[in-house]
Protein backbone atom coordinates (compact mmCIF):
# COMPACT_ATOMS: atom_id res chain seq x y z
CA UNK A 1 0.00 0.00 0.00
CA UNK A 2 2.80 2.32 0.84
CA UNK A 3 4.31 1.87 -2.05
CA UNK A 4 1.77 2.69 -4.63
CA UNK A 5 0.95 5.63 -2.69
CA UNK A 6 5.05 6.55 -3.51
CA UNK A 7 4.42 5.83 -6.80
CA UNK A 8 1.17 7.69 -7.31
CA UNK A 9 3.22 10.80 -5.82
CA UNK A 10 5.98 10.27 -7.72
CA UNK A 11 4.02 10.58 -10.89
CA UNK A 12 2.37 13.92 -9.97
CA UNK A 13 5.76 15.83 -9.34
CA UNK A 14 7.28 14.89 -12.94
CA UNK A 15 7.29 17.64 -15.27
CA UNK A 16 5.25 16.63 -18.39
CA UNK A 17 6.30 18.84 -21.77
CA UNK A 18 3.63 19.27 -23.86
CA UNK A 19 4.92 18.81 -28.14
CA UNK A 20 4.04 22.40 -28.05
CA UNK A 21 6.19 23.85 -25.29
CA UNK A 22 8.36 21.00 -26.05
CA UNK A 23 8.81 22.97 -29.87
CA UNK A 24 8.48 26.51 -28.39
CA UNK A 25 11.11 25.88 -25.11
CA UNK A 26 13.66 24.63 -28.65
CA UNK A 27 13.06 27.55 -30.63
CA UNK A 28 13.62 29.78 -28.00
CA UNK A 29 17.13 27.69 -27.39
CA UNK A 30 17.83 27.90 -30.85
CA UNK A 31 17.39 31.41 -31.37
CA UNK A 32 19.17 32.53 -28.48
CA UNK A 33 22.56 30.52 -29.20
CA UNK A 34 22.90 31.64 -33.18
CA UNK A 35 23.66 34.87 -34.28
CA UNK A 36 22.40 35.79 -37.20
CA UNK A 37 25.22 33.97 -40.26
CA UNK A 38 25.70 33.91 -43.76
CA UNK A 39 25.48 30.95 -45.14
CA UNK A 40 25.61 29.37 -48.93
CA UNK A 41 23.79 26.62 -50.91
CA UNK A 42 21.60 25.43 -53.88
CA UNK A 43 17.96 26.26 -54.03
CA UNK A 44 15.99 23.59 -54.64
CA UNK A 45 12.02 22.81 -53.67
CA UNK A 46 11.10 26.73 -53.66
CA UNK A 47 8.03 27.47 -53.22
CA UNK A 48 5.82 30.47 -53.92
CA UNK A 49 2.64 30.85 -52.71
CA UNK A 50 -0.24 33.39 -52.74
CA UNK A 51 0.64 35.15 -49.52
CA UNK A 52 4.01 35.99 -50.65
CA UNK A 53 6.55 34.44 -48.75
CA UNK A 54 9.14 32.53 -50.16
CA UNK A 55 10.19 28.53 -48.39
CA UNK A 56 12.96 26.60 -50.10
CA UNK A 57 15.66 24.11 -49.23
CA UNK A 58 19.03 25.13 -49.63
CA UNK A 59 21.76 22.19 -49.75
CA UNK A 60 25.01 21.61 -50.30
CA UNK A 61 26.70 17.94 -51.12
CA UNK A 62 26.37 16.28 -48.11
CA UNK A 63 23.43 18.15 -46.36
CA UNK A 64 20.46 20.13 -46.46
CA UNK A 65 18.12 22.66 -44.50
CA UNK A 66 14.57 24.33 -44.63
CA UNK A 67 14.38 27.87 -45.47
CA UNK A 68 11.72 30.45 -44.92
CA UNK A 69 11.97 34.30 -46.66
CA UNK A 70 9.42 36.39 -45.96
CA UNK A 71 7.52 38.89 -48.14
CA UNK A 72 8.50 42.05 -46.29
CA UNK A 73 11.98 40.89 -47.19
CA UNK A 74 11.78 39.13 -50.26
CA UNK A 75 10.48 42.36 -51.98
CA UNK A 76 14.25 44.02 -51.47
CA UNK A 77 14.98 41.45 -53.43
CA UNK A 78 17.42 42.49 -57.24
CA UNK A 79 17.24 39.37 -58.83
CA UNK A 80 14.43 36.34 -59.20
CA UNK A 81 15.35 33.21 -57.19
CA UNK A 82 15.08 29.72 -58.74
CA UNK A 83 15.67 26.24 -58.54
CA UNK A 84 19.51 25.56 -59.24
CA UNK A 85 20.80 29.03 -58.10
CA UNK A 86 23.46 29.28 -55.73
CA UNK A 87 23.05 31.59 -53.44
CA UNK A 88 24.56 33.38 -50.56
CA UNK A 89 21.86 33.81 -47.56
CA UNK A 90 21.98 35.99 -44.62
CA UNK A 91 19.79 34.19 -42.11
CA UNK A 92 18.93 33.57 -38.26
CA UNK A 93 17.93 29.88 -36.73
CA UNK A 94 14.76 28.65 -35.83
CA UNK A 95 12.49 26.31 -35.47
CA UNK A 96 9.30 26.12 -37.39
CA UNK A 97 6.84 24.13 -33.93
CA UNK A 98 3.84 23.39 -35.87
CA UNK A 99 6.08 20.59 -37.37
CA UNK A 100 8.98 20.62 -35.10
CA UNK A 101 11.28 21.44 -38.43
CA UNK A 102 14.21 23.23 -37.69
CA UNK A 103 14.68 26.20 -40.66
CA UNK A 104 16.48 28.93 -41.07
CA UNK A 105 14.76 32.76 -41.36
CA UNK A 106 16.47 33.81 -44.60
CA UNK A 107 16.75 38.06 -44.14
CA UNK A 108 18.36 38.97 -47.42
CA UNK A 109 19.82 36.68 -50.31
CA UNK A 110 22.19 37.41 -53.19
CA UNK A 111 23.87 35.35 -56.30
CA UNK A 112 26.67 33.49 -54.60
CA UNK A 113 29.02 35.61 -57.21
CA UNK A 114 28.52 38.96 -55.12
CA UNK A 115 29.55 36.77 -51.97
CA UNK A 116 33.08 37.65 -52.19
CA UNK A 117 32.44 41.51 -52.59
CA UNK A 118 29.91 41.55 -50.06
CA UNK A 119 31.92 40.38 -47.50
CA UNK A 120 34.66 42.58 -48.66
CA UNK A 121 32.07 45.57 -47.97
CA UNK A 122 31.10 44.19 -44.36
CA UNK A 123 34.49 44.18 -43.40
CA UNK A 124 35.10 47.19 -45.18
CA UNK A 125 32.27 49.12 -43.58
CA UNK A 126 33.54 47.24 -39.93
CA UNK A 127 36.90 48.65 -40.10
CA UNK A 128 36.17 52.25 -41.49
CA UNK A 129 33.74 52.53 -38.71
CA UNK A 130 36.31 51.86 -35.73
CA UNK A 131 38.46 54.86 -37.19
CA UNK A 132 35.47 57.00 -36.60
CA UNK A 133 34.56 57.64 -40.03
CA UNK A 134 30.90 57.46 -40.12
CA UNK A 135 30.95 59.26 -36.64
CA UNK A 136 27.86 62.06 -36.25
CA UNK A 137 29.92 64.61 -34.78
CA UNK A 138 32.00 64.73 -38.07
CA UNK A 139 29.05 65.65 -39.94
CA UNK A 140 27.85 68.92 -41.54
CA UNK A 141 24.87 70.52 -41.86
CA UNK A 142 23.63 70.81 -45.27
CA UNK A 143 23.06 74.46 -46.61
CA UNK A 144 18.93 75.29 -46.68
CA UNK A 145 19.92 77.77 -49.45
CA UNK A 146 22.76 76.97 -51.65
CA UNK A 147 23.59 79.15 -54.36
CA UNK A 148 25.68 76.93 -56.72
CA UNK A 149 25.56 73.18 -56.30
CA UNK A 150 28.30 70.92 -57.56
CA UNK A 151 27.52 67.43 -59.28
CA UNK A 152 30.05 64.96 -59.33
CA UNK A 153 28.97 61.99 -61.54
CA UNK A 154 29.01 60.97 -65.15
CA UNK A 155 27.93 63.55 -67.92
CA UNK A 156 25.99 60.92 -69.80
CA UNK A 157 24.68 59.07 -67.35
CA UNK A 158 20.63 59.65 -66.27
CA UNK A 159 21.77 60.26 -63.08
CA UNK A 160 22.71 63.97 -64.01
CA UNK A 161 19.57 64.67 -66.25
CA UNK A 162 17.21 63.63 -63.31
CA UNK A 163 18.93 66.23 -60.65
CA UNK A 164 19.48 68.82 -63.17
CA UNK A 165 15.35 68.67 -63.73
CA UNK A 166 14.85 68.42 -60.39
CA UNK A 167 16.86 71.26 -59.52
CA UNK A 168 15.29 74.03 -62.46
CA UNK A 169 11.49 72.99 -61.08
CA UNK A 170 12.25 72.98 -57.78
CA UNK A 171 14.97 75.87 -57.05
CA UNK A 172 15.99 77.33 -60.33
CA UNK A 173 18.08 80.15 -58.71
CA UNK A 174 20.65 77.90 -58.03
CA UNK A 175 23.82 77.41 -60.28
CA UNK A 176 24.95 73.79 -61.09
CA UNK A 177 28.23 72.84 -62.03
CA UNK A 178 29.11 69.42 -63.12
CA UNK A 179 32.63 67.83 -62.30
CA UNK A 180 32.65 64.64 -64.72
CA UNK A 181 33.91 61.30 -63.58
CA UNK A 182 33.49 57.79 -65.12
CA UNK A 183 31.26 56.22 -62.14
CA UNK A 184 32.73 52.41 -62.18
CA UNK A 185 35.82 50.40 -63.70
CA UNK A 186 39.14 50.19 -62.65
CA UNK A 187 40.47 53.82 -61.59
CA UNK A 188 37.25 54.95 -60.93
CA UNK A 189 37.30 55.44 -57.08
CA UNK A 190 40.81 57.73 -57.63
CA UNK A 191 39.34 59.70 -60.11
CA UNK A 192 36.34 60.59 -58.15
CA UNK A 193 38.71 61.26 -55.18
CA UNK A 194 41.09 63.65 -56.50
CA UNK A 195 37.72 65.15 -58.66
CA UNK A 196 36.04 65.67 -55.34
CA UNK A 197 39.48 67.09 -53.65
CA UNK A 198 39.35 69.76 -56.56
CA UNK A 199 36.10 70.55 -56.10
CA UNK A 200 36.45 71.10 -52.64
CA UNK A 201 39.56 73.37 -52.82
CA UNK A 202 37.74 75.73 -55.70
CA UNK A 203 35.37 76.55 -52.65
CA UNK A 204 32.99 77.57 -55.76
CA UNK A 205 30.05 75.59 -54.14
CA UNK A 206 27.95 75.57 -51.39
CA UNK A 207 27.16 71.73 -50.87
CA UNK A 208 28.07 68.66 -53.42
CA UNK A 209 25.87 65.84 -54.52
CA UNK A 210 27.86 62.77 -55.52
CA UNK A 211 25.65 60.99 -57.52
CA UNK A 212 25.53 57.61 -59.71
CA UNK A 213 22.32 55.39 -61.09
CA UNK A 214 21.58 51.83 -59.55
CA UNK A 215 23.53 48.87 -61.03
CA UNK A 216 24.85 45.28 -59.48
CA UNK A 217 27.42 45.36 -56.32
CA UNK A 218 30.23 45.28 -58.83
CA UNK A 219 28.64 47.94 -60.51
CA UNK A 220 28.45 50.32 -57.62
CA UNK A 221 31.81 49.00 -55.85
CA UNK A 222 33.87 52.39 -56.77
CA UNK A 223 31.64 53.36 -53.91
CA UNK A 224 32.95 50.96 -51.55
CA UNK A 225 36.68 52.12 -52.28
CA UNK A 226 38.75 53.48 -49.05
CA UNK A 227 40.22 55.55 -51.01
CA UNK A 228 36.89 57.45 -51.96
CA UNK A 229 36.07 57.56 -48.35
CA UNK A 230 38.86 58.99 -46.98
CA UNK A 231 38.24 61.44 -49.83
CA UNK A 232 34.55 62.14 -48.44
CA UNK A 233 35.64 62.34 -44.93
CA UNK A 234 38.42 65.07 -45.91
CA UNK A 235 35.80 66.86 -48.08
CA UNK A 236 35.05 70.42 -45.93
CA UNK A 237 31.98 71.17 -48.37
CA UNK A 238 29.02 69.76 -47.61
CA UNK A 239 28.02 66.28 -49.34
CA UNK A 240 24.93 64.97 -49.72
CA UNK A 241 25.43 60.82 -51.91
CA UNK A 242 22.75 59.51 -53.87
CA UNK A 243 23.74 56.45 -54.56
CA UNK A 244 22.21 54.02 -56.43
CA UNK A 245 18.84 52.73 -55.91
CA UNK A 246 16.70 53.12 -52.32
CA UNK A 247 18.17 49.17 -51.03
CA UNK A 248 21.70 50.40 -52.37
CA UNK A 249 24.03 51.26 -49.47
CA UNK A 250 27.86 52.22 -50.15
CA UNK A 251 30.61 52.95 -47.68
CA UNK A 252 30.18 56.63 -49.88
CA UNK A 253 27.29 57.00 -48.23
CA UNK A 254 27.90 56.28 -44.73
CA UNK A 255 30.16 58.61 -44.75
CA UNK A 256 28.75 61.11 -46.56
CA UNK A 257 27.56 64.56 -44.64
CA UNK A 258 23.86 63.14 -45.64
CA UNK A 259 22.61 60.12 -47.50
CA UNK A 260 19.61 60.08 -50.12
CA UNK A 261 17.89 57.08 -51.32
CA UNK A 262 18.20 57.60 -55.00
CA UNK A 263 20.18 60.86 -57.14
CA UNK A 264 16.95 62.55 -57.91
CA UNK A 265 16.05 62.09 -53.62
CA UNK A 266 19.67 64.09 -53.61
CA UNK A 267 18.92 66.85 -55.75
CA UNK A 268 15.61 67.51 -53.10
CA UNK A 269 17.45 67.08 -50.56
CA UNK A 270 20.29 69.97 -51.67
CA UNK A 271 17.61 72.53 -52.56
CA UNK A 272 14.04 74.37 -51.18
CA UNK A 273 10.71 73.35 -52.90
CA UNK A 274 10.36 77.58 -54.35
CA UNK A 275 6.69 76.81 -53.99
CA UNK A 276 6.60 75.81 -50.91
CA UNK A 277 8.95 78.80 -49.79
CA UNK A 278 6.31 81.58 -51.60
CA UNK A 279 3.56 79.54 -49.45
CA UNK A 280 5.50 80.08 -46.66
CA UNK A 281 6.64 83.66 -47.26
CA UNK A 282 3.26 84.09 -48.27
CA UNK A 283 1.71 82.96 -44.85
CA UNK A 284 4.72 84.77 -42.91
CA UNK A 285 2.80 87.99 -44.78
CA UNK A 286 -0.56 87.52 -43.68
CA UNK A 287 0.34 86.52 -39.89
CA UNK A 288 2.57 89.78 -39.99
CA UNK A 289 -0.56 91.90 -41.35
CA UNK A 290 -2.49 90.24 -38.62
CA UNK A 291 -0.01 91.27 -36.06
CA UNK A 292 0.20 94.83 -37.47
CA UNK A 293 -3.87 95.40 -37.44
CA UNK A 294 -4.32 93.90 -34.43
CA UNK A 295 -1.50 96.56 -33.00
CA UNK A 296 -2.98 99.37 -34.60
CA UNK A 297 -6.27 98.24 -32.97
CA UNK A 298 -4.96 98.11 -29.68
CA UNK A 299 -2.81 101.17 -29.75
CA UNK A 300 -5.96 103.48 -30.98
CA UNK A 301 -8.15 102.19 -28.45
CA UNK A 302 -5.46 103.16 -25.73
CA UNK A 303 -5.19 106.46 -27.35
CA UNK A 304 -9.05 107.04 -27.09
CA UNK A 305 -9.17 105.84 -23.42
CA UNK A 306 -6.52 108.23 -22.98
CA UNK A 307 -8.29 110.98 -24.70
CA UNK A 308 -11.27 110.38 -22.82
CA UNK A 309 -9.56 111.10 -19.63
CA UNK A 310 -7.87 114.06 -20.73
CA UNK A 311 -10.05 117.24 -19.48
CA UNK A 312 -10.82 119.42 -23.21
CA UNK A 313 -9.17 122.31 -23.21
CA UNK A 314 -12.33 124.65 -23.46
CA UNK A 315 -13.65 123.54 -20.45
CA UNK A 316 -10.30 124.52 -18.59
CA UNK A 317 -10.45 127.67 -20.24
CA UNK A 318 -14.31 128.22 -19.03
CA UNK A 319 -13.26 127.16 -15.50
CA UNK A 320 -10.30 129.65 -15.43
CA UNK A 321 -12.66 132.26 -16.38
CA UNK A 322 -15.25 131.79 -14.06
CA UNK A 323 -12.31 131.95 -10.93
CA UNK A 324 -11.37 135.26 -13.09
CA UNK A 325 -15.01 136.95 -13.11
CA UNK A 326 -14.87 135.76 -9.10
CA UNK A 327 -11.81 137.52 -8.43
CA UNK A 328 -12.77 140.71 -9.54
CA UNK A 329 -16.17 141.03 -8.14
CA UNK A 330 -14.46 140.46 -4.88
CA UNK A 331 -11.85 143.28 -5.44
CA UNK A 332 -14.68 145.61 -6.81
CA UNK A 333 -16.89 144.77 -3.04
CA UNK A 334 -13.49 144.94 -1.14
CA UNK A 335 -12.86 148.77 -2.67
CA UNK A 336 -16.26 149.94 -2.59
CA UNK A 337 -16.62 148.37 1.28
CA UNK A 338 -12.99 150.57 1.99
CA UNK A 339 -14.76 153.22 0.57
CA UNK A 340 -17.65 153.46 2.53
CA UNK A 341 -15.86 153.42 5.92
CA UNK A 342 -13.33 156.13 4.74
CA UNK A 343 -16.46 158.23 3.73
CA UNK A 344 -18.29 157.52 7.12
CA UNK A 345 -15.25 158.45 9.28
CA UNK A 346 -14.87 161.93 7.61
CA UNK A 347 -18.71 162.49 8.35
CA UNK A 348 -18.28 161.63 11.31
CA UNK A 349 -15.22 163.82 12.16
CA UNK A 350 -17.48 166.90 10.64
CA UNK A 351 -20.13 166.03 12.57
CA UNK A 352 -18.12 166.80 15.85
CA UNK A 353 -17.22 169.86 14.46
CA UNK A 354 -20.49 171.16 13.85
CA UNK A 355 -22.24 169.65 16.69
CA UNK A 356 -23.20 172.71 18.41
CA UNK A 357 -24.57 174.18 15.78
CA UNK A 358 -28.35 173.41 15.67
CA UNK A 359 -29.11 174.32 12.06
CA UNK A 360 -25.64 172.51 11.99
CA UNK A 361 -27.06 169.26 13.78
CA UNK A 362 -30.69 169.57 11.78
CA UNK A 363 -28.81 169.51 9.03
CA UNK A 364 -26.67 166.93 10.06
CA UNK A 365 -29.44 164.76 11.23
CA UNK A 366 -31.46 165.40 8.08
CA UNK A 367 -28.07 164.38 5.88
CA UNK A 368 -27.81 161.73 8.82
CA UNK A 369 -31.10 160.41 8.01
CA UNK A 370 -30.73 160.93 3.94
CA UNK A 371 -27.01 159.09 4.38
CA UNK A 372 -28.43 156.50 6.16
CA UNK A 373 -31.31 156.44 3.78
CA UNK A 374 -28.41 155.68 1.14
CA UNK A 375 -26.69 153.77 3.44
CA UNK A 376 -30.16 151.05 3.25
CA UNK A 377 -30.34 151.89 -0.41
CA UNK A 378 -27.14 150.68 -0.83
CA UNK A 379 -27.05 147.49 1.71
CA UNK A 380 -29.82 146.96 0.13
CA UNK A 381 -28.50 146.67 -3.22
CA UNK A 382 -25.23 144.85 -1.85
CA UNK A 383 -27.18 141.97 -0.08
CA UNK A 384 -29.19 141.67 -3.49
CA UNK A 385 -26.02 142.05 -5.51
CA UNK A 386 -24.67 139.02 -3.23
CA UNK A 387 -27.52 137.03 -3.09
CA UNK A 388 -27.85 137.40 -7.13
CA UNK A 389 -24.15 136.46 -6.86
CA UNK A 390 -25.28 133.38 -4.27
CA UNK A 391 -27.54 131.63 -6.37
CA UNK A 392 -25.40 132.38 -9.09
CA UNK A 393 -22.81 130.09 -8.19
CA UNK A 394 -25.22 127.74 -6.60
CA UNK A 395 -26.61 127.61 -10.00
CA UNK A 396 -23.40 126.50 -11.38
CA UNK A 397 -22.62 124.41 -8.72
CA UNK A 398 -26.22 122.73 -9.52
CA UNK A 399 -25.26 122.25 -12.90
CA UNK A 400 -21.55 121.06 -12.26
CA UNK A 401 -23.05 117.85 -10.39
CA UNK A 402 -26.32 118.29 -12.89
CA UNK A 403 -26.74 114.82 -14.54
CA UNK A 404 -27.74 116.64 -18.04
CA UNK A 405 -24.44 118.73 -17.61
CA UNK A 406 -22.33 115.31 -17.18
CA UNK A 407 -24.44 113.41 -20.50
CA UNK A 408 -23.79 117.06 -22.61
CA UNK A 409 -20.15 116.19 -22.00
CA UNK A 410 -20.38 113.23 -23.75
CA UNK A 411 -21.67 111.11 -21.06
CA UNK A 412 -24.37 108.05 -20.57
CA UNK A 413 -26.72 106.67 -18.10
CA UNK A 414 -27.18 102.73 -18.61
CA UNK A 415 -29.81 101.41 -17.07
CA UNK A 416 -31.19 97.72 -16.45
CA UNK A 417 -34.34 97.06 -18.82
CA UNK A 418 -35.50 94.68 -16.17
CA UNK A 419 -34.55 95.94 -12.92
CA UNK A 420 -35.11 99.33 -13.57
CA UNK A 421 -31.26 99.85 -11.63
CA UNK A 422 -28.25 102.01 -12.96
CA UNK A 423 -25.36 100.20 -14.42
CA UNK A 424 -21.80 101.10 -12.93
CA UNK A 425 -19.77 98.58 -13.72
CA UNK A 426 -19.54 95.50 -17.22
CA UNK A 427 -19.78 92.85 -14.09
CA UNK A 428 -23.28 93.85 -12.96
CA UNK A 429 -24.44 92.31 -17.12
CA UNK A 430 -24.18 89.06 -18.69
CA UNK A 431 -24.32 88.61 -22.51
CA UNK A 432 -28.24 88.89 -23.22
CA UNK A 433 -29.07 91.69 -20.71
CA UNK A 434 -31.39 94.61 -22.33
CA UNK A 435 -30.38 97.96 -21.56
CA UNK A 436 -31.22 101.21 -21.68
CA UNK A 437 -29.12 103.95 -22.24
CA UNK A 438 -29.80 107.56 -22.18
CA UNK A 439 -27.52 110.41 -23.65
CA UNK A 440 -27.87 114.29 -23.36
CA UNK A 441 -30.43 113.84 -25.69
CA UNK A 442 -32.68 111.05 -26.93
CA UNK A 443 -32.16 107.06 -25.46
CA UNK A 444 -31.30 103.84 -27.14
CA UNK A 445 -32.81 99.95 -26.06
CA UNK A 446 -29.76 98.02 -26.79
CA UNK A 447 -28.47 94.19 -25.61
CA UNK A 448 -25.52 93.28 -24.21
CA UNK A 449 -23.23 91.08 -26.60
CA UNK A 450 -19.80 90.63 -25.24
CA UNK A 451 -18.79 92.06 -21.82
CA UNK A 452 -14.98 93.16 -21.14
CA UNK A 453 -13.75 93.32 -17.44
CA UNK A 454 -11.10 96.20 -18.27
CA UNK A 455 -11.01 99.47 -20.00
CA UNK A 456 -7.90 97.98 -22.16
CA UNK A 457 -9.90 95.01 -24.01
Amino acid sequence: MMGDSASHIGIHRRDIYTITRLNREVRTILEGSFPPLWIQGEISNLVKPSSGHLYFTLKDAGSQVRCAMFRNRNLQLRFKPANGDEILARAAVSLYEGRGEFQLIVESMEPAGDGALQRAFEDLKQRLAKTGLFNEEHKKIIPPFPVNIGVITSPTGAAIRDIISILQRRFPFAQVIIYPVPVQGKGAAEQIARTLALADERRECDVLILARGGGSLEDLWAFNEETLANAIFQCQTPLVSGIGHEIDFTIADFVADQRAATPSAAAELCSPDQQQLADKIRAQQDKLMRYTRQTLLIVNHKLQTLGNRLPHPAWQLQSISQQLDECSLRMIHSVQSSNDKYRSQLLELKSGVNDQNPAHQLRNFSEKCFFLQQQLNQAISHTLHNAHVHIANLNHALDTVSPLATLGRGYAIVTDVENKTIIREAGQLKAGDTIMTRFFKGRIKSTVDTIFDNEET
